[in-house]
């Protein structure tokens, strides 16, 4: 019996930097704020980003920009 395993891909804090044009410290600002997705721990000193949340983040913003301009 086959299962559906859900798998989504954790991204790096550079990565997420290089798709979402912030800075870390602007990154980090808008999670305190409640704006942006929080990471996940990954280790002691290592955290990530589930890549749909991002992806999700990223087209609010470009619904929001399209309501704005209309």
């Amino acid at each position: 019996m086959a299962t559906n395993i859900s798998r989504t891909t954790i991204l790096r804090r550079q990565e997420v930097e290089k798709i979402t044009g912030m800075a870390t410290s602007t990154l980090y600002l808008k999670i305190k704020n409640g704006h942006f997705p929080k990471p996940i721990k990954l280790g002691e000193r290592s955290v990530g980003w589930l890549e749909n949340e991002i992806d999700e983040w990223i087209n609010k913003r470009i619904e929001q920009r399209n309501r704005e301009a209309i």
